[in-house]
């Protein structure tokens, strides 16, 4: 692969993983309620899950949506049951050492499966794999996936970071409440790209 090639796939790979989307939101959201250690399995899910997406999507997976144009709509209407789900979970998680509280953070493959229905990680996968190997070659696609590997741990770290720093200001049930109510809403607006027309 060309450098100024890589360069370009390099700079997407950081854009779109540092990016706000559904799972750095919830990063963020974890960050906040669980702190950064209970998050790690979280952050490792996506980024070994979106990695092993993307493998499969290089190697074979983007046929099918070439070939079968109802996948996409049966993808997005998947994805926008369970990002519903999601955010209702977040709305509602219970604030951290309360009696009621029976929220965890997301498991390793909790996080890894929900690649496979978060819309913002297809586009990403779809992106990569037709502008970053035409000729679909394994060694194409699997220097997309180490490049996409290497930047997007550091990245989607820098939201769990964020959250949990935001949890010193969120000392209170009340303003942890309206912050997990705020990443609810957010990650529902998260949906707009893939609902409109």
């Amino acid at each position: 692969m060309p450098y100024e090639i890589l360069f370009a796939l390099t700079v997407f790979a950081l854009v779109s993983s540092i990016t706000p989307g559904p799972n750095n939101l919830m990063l963020m959201a974890s960050g906040a309620n669980f702190g950064f250690r209970r998050t790690i399995p979280h952050m490792l899910g996506i980024g070994i899950g979106f990695v092993f997406m993307l493998g499969a999507v290089g190697v074979g997976l983007i046929q099918v949506f070439d070939a079968y144009p109802i996948s996409h709509t049966i993808l997005k209407v998947v994805s926008v049951i369970y990002l519903l789900w999601l955010a209702w979970r977040i709305a509602n998680a219970a604030p951290s050492g309360t009696a009621e509280q029976t929220a965890h953070p997301i498991t390793f493959l909790q996080a890894a499966a929900f690649q496979w229905v978060n819309p913002k990680a297809w586009t990403m996968a779809l992106t990569a794999i037709t502008v970053y190997t035409p000729d679909r070659s394994l060694y194409a696609i699997a220097l997309v996936a180490l490049v996409f590997g290497a930047i997007n741990l550091p990245s989607v770290s820098i939201w769990t970071v964020l959250g949990q720093q935001m949890a010193r200001i969120l000392t209170n049930t009340r303003r942890l409440r309206a912050f997990n109510w705020t990443m609810a809403a957010l990650l529902v607006l998260s949906l707009y790209p893939v609902l409109r027309p």
